[in-house]
């Protein structure tokens, strides 16, 4: 049987900074530019009746209303004015209903209700330049430079990797931490600072985003004489920069020796790191700390961090050290008969130079979960990070190959058990309907139901199915009605579609949008295996579309939503907080409820015929059990620390690894909030069953015996590996 608990009730992110954020109940107003949604948010509807001559028809009605007169305009008038006014009486606003198939959402939130916020409750609107000009992302390593939680003009750190970023008032900030410290039960990899750049006399008074591609990002400082730009991503070990206005600075923090300095390159070695800088051919340095350059009257340099301080490995830094990176970008292919995701990954580059020896390439380094799935040559160089060993490959562009195991709508019937006491458990259910609550909790109801469809299907209990199917179209179809007691509310300003009444953070800091929409769209994909009609776009199929799209958006096309809000697609792992404004960068816990909503996608593409939205599922899917496997569980001892004792970690940060939850401590939380919930597209979680053995004698050992709590969450999770013992409990 499917599991059906949860983790408790309650504030997943309980720090008090978050406690005193997530209780703020302002009445926000207004926000919305309501000019912009037409470009942004049109109508299907509206868009149809375009491509459809709808020009034609609208300058027909124009120049009617033009040729009347006052009073054969007074019918048509009054209803509109009676409109407005009622709308206005109801804390509405003209326009704010957007029809999608039967359904609709609203661009206006709910009396009482909140969008995006600050860690003081003030409305905020991301950090970027005047020419920025793509949809705001969120949940990504650098997302506290585009959404200030905590106020700072500048950013928190961003952990690259291999290496670390922060912004500042006078430039960029950059390091690598090669060893863990440990606090409590996590490791941590803490930022470093090696080295500072910037522009001579550079004082900005904020530092915005310019732009950004698939793990990469483009930072920008502008006071009234000088300007900088910053390039950065997941696994370029290079920053590559533009300044305007005054000299190029690098300062060195602490002592530092020159052990390189030659036409504009230098080789440091700070704090046992080395790094190259890469100045135009022909330029110079100049001091002893900072150190200065006029980049030969030209505006760009870059700066590596070096594996070593040979001087053959500056010179191959070098070479590459010229293209400068101005995007990266993601893209899959589903092989469905030989069950492999194919995922390529590349660079766009600009040579800024040629001196020689440089070509339009760049390097990148490589985490665990691609270079064990890619045929790429890796060179021999690679750099520790939390997540383990990167290796370094030269080229702008490799392949990984991953397996897809598959995922089930139910679990089989299969095994001996009672069908009489199951049926009547089920009858029992089947009293139940399914109430009015937040997106998550109510989310969990819906999922819940979802399953005990297929189980009622397999016991011929057809009344008890209908009732759940009835009952979760119900609830949907609320969810999927703009103006109810549940409602979708889109942010123009944010490009980003919240459900209300909401939770967990999920308003006003983006937080866990995937966690929540996983269990809808896993609603809505069991009801499209009854009823196609339903799930139509033209009815509420378009609805749920929206949903996915708003958590992993996998058309570039629709400018809504930004492309792979929630999935990092370098990092092959979700990020759960929107601002991830944290001194340890952003974090995920579950993620096994992220591989819930890579499950659910697939189900509703499969379900509904539509092949991208069933691979954009599969790649998810693929992808993400390859970083779990890695990265929260440490299936080839690998990863975490040689001397961490624990074999499993409740959360993954970008600087840290942690050996417990935002809810507790519980062992049966700490290793369960990454199980739940077990359905279908668990299995995968069975594919290492030493580890499965070796997860639940840890929580046996720090609990001090069998599980007291989730124990039939967890027993399922054992019935992986050894379905006897786990029958014996």
């Amino acid at each position: 049987m499917a599991d059906t608990g949860g983790r408790p009730k309650g504030n997943r992110r309980d720090r008090p900074a978050a406690r005193a954020r997530l209780t703020k109940g302002l009445e926000v107003r207004g926000e919305i530019n309501y000019a912009r949604l037409p470009n942004k948010v049109g109508t299907e509807r509206h868009a149809a009746a375009h491509s459809a001559g709808g020009n034609h028809l609208c300058n027909q009605r124009s120049a009617m209303i033009a040729k009347a007169s006052p009073r054969t305009l007074l019918p048509v008038l009054l209803p509109v004015l009676a409109t407005i006014l009622a709308a206005t009486l109801a804390g509405g606003a003209v326009g704010a209903i957007v029809p999608v198939g039967l359904g609709s959402y609203s661009t206006t939130l709910p009396a009482g209700a909140v969008g995006p916020q600050n860690s003081s409750g003030q409305n905020v609107t991301p950090k970027v330049s005047p020419t920025f000009s793509q949809p705001a992302q969120s949940n990504d390593f650098w997302s506290s430079l585009i959404y200030p939680f905590y106020g700072s003009a500048h950013s928190n750190v961003l952990y690259a990797h291999p290496l670390m970023v922060k912004a500042i008032g006078t430039g960029l900030q950059v390091g690598h931490t090669a060893s863990p410290v440990y606090a409590a039960d996590d490791y941590l990899f803490p930022f470093s600072l090696q080295l500072t750049v910037g522009v001579a006399g550079l004082s900005a008074a904020q530092t915005q985003t310019q732009g950004y591609g698939d793990w990469t990002a483009t930072a920008r400082w502008a006071d009234e004489a000088q300007t900088m730009e910053a390039t950065f991503g997941h696994g370029l070990p290079y920053v590559f920069f533009r300044v305007t206005g005054g000299n190029a600075v690098v300062t060195p923090e602490g002592a530092f020796t020159t052990w390189y300095n030659s036409d504009g390159t230098l080789g440091l070695t700070i704090q046992g790191r080395h790094y190259g800088v890469f100045a135009p051919t022909g330029s110079a340095w100049t001091g002893t700390g900072p150190l200065q350059s006029s980049l030969s009257g030209h505006d760009y340099l870059s700066i590596a961090l070096l594996p070593d301080a040979q001087p053959a490995t500056l010179q191959l830094f070098r070479k590459h050290a010229y293209a400068f990176v101005t995007d990266s970008t993601v893209d899959w292919q589903y092989d469905e008969a030989a069950a492999r995701v194919l995922t390529t990954y590349a660079y766009a580059t600009t040579l800024m130079e040629s001196n020689g020896t440089s070509v339009n390439e760049t390097m990148t380094a490589l985490y665990r979960h691609q270079w064990l799935h890619t045929t790429a040559p890796m060179t021999a160089f690679s750099y520790p990070s939390v997540n383990g060993q990167m290796k370094l490959y030269e080229g702008s562009a490799f392949t990984t190959d991953l397996p897809f195991s598959g995922v089930l709508p139910a679990l089989p019937d299969r095994g001996d058990y009672n069908r009489a006491e199951l049926l009547a458990q089920v009858q029992g259910v089947a009293a139940e309907t399914l109430p009015v609550g937040p997106t998550y909790e109510n989310g969990k109801a819906i999922g819940r139901f979802a399953h005990l469809v297929h189980i009622a299907d397999q016991l011929g209990a057809t009344v008890e199915r209908d009732h759940f199917l009835a009952e979760i179209k119900s609830r949907l179809q609320e969810w999927f009605t703009a103006g109810g007691a549940q409602e979708y509310v889109y942010n123009d300003t944010w490009n980003v579609l919240t459900g209300y009444p909401s939770g967990y953070g999920a308003d006003n800091q983006i937080n866990d949008h995937h966690f929540h929409a996983a269990y809808a769209v896993m609603g809505a994909a069991t009801v499209a295996q009854y009823d196609s009609t339903w799930a139509a776009p033209d009815h509420w199929g378009g609805m749920v579309d929206l949903l996915i799209k708003d958590c992993n958006n996998w058309d570039r096309a629709d400018t809504r939503f930004p492309f792979l809000r929630s999935h990092d697609a370098y990092a092959g792992h979700s990020w759960a907080a929107g601002h991830g404004d944290f001194g340890d960068g952003n974090n995920q816990e579950s993620s096994s409820e992220s591989m819930n909503f890579a499950t659910a996608v697939i189900l509703w593409g499969e379900a509904t015929g539509r092949t991208d939205i069933r691979d954009l599922g599969v790649y998810l899917h693929a992808t993400e059990k390859s970083a779990v496997e890695q990265y929260w569980f440490d299936i080839d001892n690998a990863v975490f620390p040689a001397s961490y004792p624990h074999v499993a970690i409740g959360m993954v940060w970008g600087g840290k690894g942690v050996h417990s939850t935002w809810f507790g401590a519980n062992p049966e939380f700490i290793h369960g909030i990454n199980i739940l919930p077990v359905n279908g597209g668990s299995l995968y979680l069975g594919h290492h069953p030493d580890h499965v053995l070796a997860n639940y004698a840890e929580i046996v050992s720090e609990r001090g015996g069998q599980p007291i709590i989730w124990q039939d969450l967890l027993w399922e999770y054992l019935a992986l590996a050894d379905p006897n013992l786990a029958l014996s409990h």
